[in-house]
């Protein structure tokens, strides 16, 4: 114990020769806060034992508050290589925007825009028109409305059409969509009051029918596309939903999750309902995100029929839950990308990596390998290897797609070291780890993340 009295006084320490070169880079608060944290860590480790007694020497003390006053100064949203194989990875930010969008999002931001200014007549616009006519087009809706994300649209919904009345849901439909966040709650929040019919697993048309009653105001189907139910199992479609609706006069809800505007099923092999279709079946109101199967920015996406959208657009909750200018712009270029499937499935991220063929994979691996390989000391090995990626962010929650990853074998580091330390790199990378090999999933790793995994993997 005898070492923490040789730990140095603060203002000893601020008033050193050592920490001259810092004094002249940093604001005296910053390199205060820096100091004290050194020092803290530093007397930590002593009462642990893990102390050795030449770190107490000024100069080194000085070398850590300047590496502390880096990292502290430094942005924390940082940009990482996402080698896990989920497409759509949630902690990871989700769907990565298209080039060109990211390009007139700077200018966007740069600059002053015509976010609600008509520019034809002069006269103050209306910021969700940037979208509206867009989202109409492509899913078929004769109104739309965006809002901050799904969960958002589920509430200003359920709120304007339902509240004080009856909304009936399928047992089976009451999902947690993460979170802890979960459909009874949000309907609760809303003032709606839940009315559950059927069971778990089965739900009839007639289960909805018997829980018709003059309270009800609603009728909400919401798509599993977090997990999947099989063996014993029974649903009501939306078409038949849509159907029951018209002729008991209550409209009809979708929350589609996913929010999915092309259909991927000959490319992906696994089947998920498009908006449109959604739409096309009769559903008064879809609400979906839009940085999932569509490939944008966080947003919820309201489309429908104009009736039950237009009361939305004047409830006192949208001002709270309404988009930014950033996020707006990108969902507008996304949007309009969707205009043209071929060009969506080439230039979107997200539907890129979703649906890259077996060939073109295999060539992108190799150029993964090769620059993992160039980049790795001896004492590493990497080959290719064969695996499935996932398409991620509760979509698809069954889809398997065949990958091709890299797997590293150490000489000398774990698995688990080898994680720890990507993950700790200037760039870093979030790999997985499978029976004791840390892998790389070639899918998910963009060709502009080329140079910087290099790097990365210089570190090990």
């Amino acid at each position: 114990m005898s070492l923490l009295t040789k730990i140095p006084k603060v203002d000893r320490l601020l008033a050193d020769p050592a920490l001259a070169a810092i004094r002249e880079n940093y604001p005296a608060g910053l390199i205060l806060k820096a100091v004290r944290t050194v020092l803290e860590n530093i007397r930590s480790e002593i009462i642990s034992g893990s102390f050795e007694p030449i770190n107490l020497e000024h100069s080194h003390i000085a070398a850590q508050v300047a590496a502390e006053l880096v990292r502290d100064s430094s942005f924390s949203f940082r940009r990482v290589i996402n080698a896990t194989g989920t497409v759509i990875h949630t902690n990871l930010g989700r769907s990565p925007l298209p080039e060109k969008i990211a390009a007139h999002l700077t200018e966007t931001a740069l600059c002053y825009s015509n976010l609600e200014f008509d520019i034809a007549s002069g006269e103050r616009g209306d910021r969700y028109s940037h979208v509206e006519s867009l989202i109409c087009e492509l899913t078929g809706a004769e109104a739309a409305l965006v809002v901050n994300n799904n969960a958002a649209a589920l509430l200003l919904a359920l709120s304007s059409l339902a509240k004080g009345g009856e909304v009936i849901v399928s047992r089976g439909e009451l999902v947690e969509i993460g979170g802890s966040f979960r459909i009874p709650d949000i309907m609760g929040q809303s003032g709606a009051i839940l009315r559950e019919v059927g069971t778990t697993n089965r739900t009839h048309l007639k289960d909805y029918k018997k829980g018709l009653c003059q309270e009800t105001k609603l009728l909400l189907k919401v798509s599993c596309s977090n997990f999947a139910m099989i063996g014993y199992t029974a649903e009501v479609s939306h078409k038949q939903l849509a159907e029951l609706g018209e002729e008991a006069g209550v409209p009809v809800m979708v929350d589609a999750g996913s929010g999915l505007f092309i259909d991927l099923e000959q490319l992906i092999g696994s089947r998920e309902t498009t908006v449109r279709e959604y739409i096309a079946s009769g559903a008064d109101v879809v609400a979906c995100s839009g940085d999932k199967l569509l490939g944008g920015p966080q947003a919820g996406i309201i489309a429908g029929k104009r009736e039950f959208v237009e009361p939305m657009k004047k409830h006192p909750l949208l001002r709270a839950l309404r988009l930014d200018k950033m996020t707006l712009c990108a969902l507008e270029g996304v949007l309009r990308l969707h205009r043209d499937e071929r060009t969506a499935l080439k230039e979107i991220p997200t539907l890129r990596m979703l649906t890259i063929s077996a060939d073109e994979l295999k060539r992108h691996a190799a150029r993964v390998l090769r620059r993992v390989r160039r980049s790795l000391p001896g004492s590493i090995r990497a080959e290719l290897v064969s695996g499935f990626s996932m398409a991620g962010g509760g979509t698809l929650p069954t889809l398997q797609l065949p990958t091709k990853l890299v797997a590293l074998h150490s000489e000398n580091l774990s698995a688990n070291q080898i994680e720890i330390m990507l993950r700790n790199a200037a760039t870093p990378v979030i790999g997985r780890i499978y029976k004791d090999l840390f892998h790389l999933d070639t899918r998910t790793i963009l060709d502009s993340d080329l140079h910087l995994l290099e790097e990365s993997l210089k570190t090990l």
